[in-house]
C-alpha cells in the first residue's frame, strides 16, 4: 500500500483518483503532480513501484503544503479573522455563514438542527 504524506492510498483506484485524497490535492493538481513524476495517471495504486512512489512523494513535497500543514495553515487564517474581530470572524465565532449567505430559511449545515419552537406549557392546576 502506498502511503505519502501520511495518508494510505487506496490499492484498487487509479493514481490520479487516489492522490484526490490526501488533503489539499484535488483532480487537476494530482494530474500535475503525475505529470513532473513521470507517472500515468491511470495506472492502479497497487502496480507502482517503489521508485514510482518515491517521485510522487518528491514531486509532492517541492509543490507545497499538504495535509497538516494546510488544516494548520487554515485554521491560523481563520483564528487571525477572528482575533482581530472583522464581521468574517463574527460570522466564525458564532457559527453562522460566513459568505453573505441568507440565515432566515437556510443555513442549516452552519447553524446546526433546528431547535423547535417551545410551546407556551401551561402548569397543570392540581385540584384542592
Amino acid at each position: 500500500m502506498a502511503r505519502i504524506a501520511g495518508v494510505d492510498l487506496p490499492r484498487n483506484k487509479q493514481a490520479r483518483i487516489g492522490l484526490t485524497y490526501i488533503f489539499g490535492i484535488g483532480n487537476s493538481r494530482a494530474l500535475k503532480i503525475l505529470g513532473v513524476a513521470h507517472v500515468d495517471p491511470f495506472k492502479k495504486v497497487q502496480d507502482l513501484g517503489e521508485d514510482e512512489v518515491n517521485r510522487i512523494r518528491q514531486v509532492i513535497e517541492e509543490q507545497g503544503d499538504v495535509e497538516g500543514d494546510l488544516r494548520k495553515d487554515t485554521a491560523m487564517h481563520i483564528k487571525r479573522l477572528i482575533d482581530i474581530q472583522s464581521y468574517r470572524g463574527q460570522r466564525h465565532r458564532r457559527g453562522l455563514p460566513v459568505r453573505g449567505q441568507r440565515t432566515h430559511t437556510n443555513a442549516r449545515t452552519r447553524k446546526g438542527p433546528r431547535k423547535g419552537t417551545v410551546a407556551n406549557k401551561k402548569k397543570a392546576t392540581s385540584k384542592t
